[in-house]
C-alpha cells in the first residue's frame, strides 16, 4: 500500500510514518509533505492509494488544496481541535483520527480502508460540500456546567472557567475565582464540547483557557511549560506531540 503523510509538523509526521510501519511492514510512505503548496505539487505529478491529512497546516487549512485540483484518493483526516468539522468528517470521509494518534484507532482506520472497494471509496468523499459546511456553519459549544456543590445545584459558565485538570482520575474545573468543581465528564468529553479558539488540551491532565495564561516558558527539551492563573499544584508542560498545535491555537 503506498501512503502520503501530509502534516506540518516534522515529529508528528515520523510518529504516524512509525505507527503505519509497525502495523504493516509492506507500506510504502511515499512522502511526507509540510504545506498545502507542495501537496498540491505532488499530488499534480503523482498517485497514491491513502492519504493521511492535517487539516491545519502552516500555510492554511488543508482544504484549500481541493480548490486548486481534483483528488480522489481515499483520505484519512487528523486533527487535534477541530471538533466542530469532526461530525463532517464522520459522515464524508473515511475517518477522522484526533491527535496524539493511537494505534488501535490507526489500525482500524487502515482496516476500514482496506475492507472497502475502489469505487466506493472514490465517490465516498464530497469535499465541496465539506468546504462549505466549515464556511458556512457556525459549531455550538456548551455555555455553562451543572455543579453538585454538596446540597445544592448551581450553574458555572464557560466563560468563568480557568482550566480543567485530572487527579487520580477523576475531572475538576476551577474558576478565575479559584472555584473549584468536580465534573462528571473525561477530558475527552470536554475537548468535543468546548470552543477550540479559547480552550486547548496541553497534556492529557490539562485543558486550558487562553485567558488563564499568566506566563510561558522554553524548557531545555524545547517544550513549554505554563504558568496559570490561578495557580496550580500540577505541572502544566505542553506534551512534545501537541506543541506545533499549541503555538497555531496561540495565534489564532
Amino acid at each position: 500500500m503506498n501512503i502520503i503523510i501530509i502534516e506540518d509538523e516534522k515529529l508528528a509526521a515520523q510518529n504516524l510514518e512509525q505507527l503505519l510501519l509497525d502495523i504493516d511492514k509492506s507500506i510504502c510512505i511515499q512522502a511526507k509533505i509540510s504545506t498545502i503548496r507542495e501537496a498540491v505539487v505532488w499530488l499534480t505529478q503523482n498517485k497514491t492509494d491513502l492519504i493521511f491529512l492535517d487539516i491545519q497546516l502552516s500555510d492554511g487549512i488543508s482544504f484549500k488544496i481541493f480548490e486548486k485540483i481534483e483528488v480522489k484518493t481515499p483520505i484519512i483526516f487528523t486533527t487535534a481541535y477541530d471538533h466542530y468539522a469532526i461530525k463532517a468528517f464522520d459522515v464524508n470521509s473515511i475517518a477522522y483520527l484526533l491527535k496524539p494518534i493511537k494505534a488501535k484507532e490507526l489500525e482500524k482506520s487502515l482496516k476500514k480502508f482496506n475492507e472497502m472497494s475502489i469505487s466506493e471509496q472514490n465517490k465516498h468523499v464530497d469535499y465541496s460540500s465539506l468546504l462549505n459546511l466549515l464556511s458556512n456553519k457556525l459549531p455550538e459549544y456548551q455555555k455553562r456546567f451543572i455543579i453538585n456543590a454538596g446540597q445544592k445545584i448551581k450553574t458555572v459558565s464557560v466563560e468563568d472557567i480557568a482550566y480543567f485538570y485530572v487527579i487520580e482520575k477523576s475531572v475538576f474545573l476551577c474558576t478565575h475565582q479559584n472555584e473549584r468543581y468536580a465534573l462528571e465528564y473525561s477530558l475527552d468529553n470536554l475537548e468535543a464540547l468546548l470552543d477550540p479558539t479559547l480552550f486547548f488540551r496541553i497534556n492529557r491532565q490539562h485543558i486550558i483557557n487562553i485567558a488563564a495564561i499568566a506566563n510561558m516558558y522554553n524548557l531545555s527539551n524545547r517544550s513549554i511549560k505554563i504558568e496559570l492563573k490561578p495557580p496550580t499544584e500540577q505541572e502544566t508542560i505542553v506534551s512534545i506531540l501537541r506543541l506545533s498545535d499549541f503555538k497555531k491555537w496561540l495565534n489564532r
